[in-house]
């Protein structure tokens, strides 16, 4: 002891320290037990490095992934993500529970707990992650999935205005759900121009309204839906306008109709009758002449599915262009 190079006092101590655990002996098992908790920490460490690992690779690919998603309209990409993310994250976490059961004591408990704690966390952010990303994209299945509106459903509506000054005449068409239930409208129906009396059919025409063409008092194409639900008490617009390339004609002034008037009388023999007659023969032809001839148009919309149809009166109309719009928001 002296070969140490102790003081007296501390090999004193050193024996006494000797003599207090020389009874000491380890319990039964417990070299086993060291033979298996340290491998089996040494396995943690490194299923923990791997965790690790492939949690941060996790990250760097799904948040691309569902910044990609977020913009996208399609409404199958989001749970395809979301169940490979959980499926990802409970391989990691199954192998890491696999290590803890291999180990004994405090520290197997504390791995296990930590383990299902990690678990019950793990699929609240799927779920979560699921539907925030589909949510956005909830509008497009409702509208595929209802019907269509048909003829029994809706009821129509014409309205038209006065011209303007350069004679165009604006209406509207108001179509409306009297129906108890939803319906889809993905088409403004038809629109039809039928002459009346002088209005010459080879110079009338129906086109659709684009931006910049004659019809300004029209909304912009820009505001047309391709599609709308319509919801029971609603409606929607279909708006037309008339604007007139030419006038209604005048009676013609045809100097041969007079002509057979005076020569009636003359079979008669009495030249007096004949001023006469003549005179009241073409007064009332005078009173015509150079009159506008009565012709006008009528614009009808026939909503989508065969019906209901609405028509409305163009007054002082022979020829010209009717452009219609396709489905508006109702006002």
């Amino acid at each position: 002891m002296e070969g140490l190079g102790l003081e007296s006092d501390e090999l004193a101590l050193r024996r006494l320290l000797h003599q207090s655990v020389q009874e000491i002996e380890p319990a039964d098992g417990t070299l086993e037990h060291l033979r298996r908790a340290v491998p089996a920490r040494r396995a943690r460490k490194r299923q923990a490095v791997v965790g690790m690992a492939a949690a941060a690779l996790f990250i760097g690919t799904a948040i691309p992934a569902l910044v990609h998603v977020s913009n996208s309209s399609g409404s199958d990409a989001d749970p395809s993500i979301a169940g490979h993310g959980t499926h990802t994250q409970g391989s990691t976490q199954g192998k890491s529970g696999g290590g803890g059961q291999a180990s004994s004591g405090d520290t197997s408990d504390k791995s296990k707990e930590k383990d299902k704690d990690d678990k019950k966390e793990t699929p609240g952010k799927g779920k979560g992650e699921s539907s925030g990303a589909t949510g956005g994209v909830q509008p497009t299945p409702s509208a595929a999935n209802t019907p269509a509106c048909t003829a029994a459903q809706l009821s129509n509506a014409a309205t038209v205005g006065s011209a303007d000054a350069g004679g165009a005449v604006y209406g509207t068409f108001r179509i409306s759900n009297v129906s108890g239930v939803s319906c889809t409208v993905t088409s403004a129906g038809s629109v039809t121009a039928a002459p009346q009396g002088a209005a010459d059919a080879s110079k009338i025409q129906v086109v659709q309204h684009t931006a910049g063409d004659a019809a300004t008092g029209l909304p912009d194409p820009s505001t047309e839906l391709a599609s709308m639900i319509l919801q029971p008490g609603t409606a929607y617009q279909v708006q037309f306008a008339w604007v007139p390339s030419e006038t209604c004609p005048t009676t013609p002034d045809d100097p041969s109709s007079p002509q057979p008037t005076p020569t009636a009388p003359t079979t008669g023999g009495d030249s007096g009758g004949t001023s006469s007659e003549g005179t009241s023969g073409t007064a009332p032809q005078l009173a015509t002449e150079g009159g506008v001839q009565d012709g006008s148009v009528v614009v009808s919309n026939t909503a989508e599915g065969g019906g209901p149809t609405a028509s409305a009166n163009v007054s002082n109309a022979c020829a010209g262009t009717v452009y219609k719009t396709g489905v508006l928001a109702g006002q």
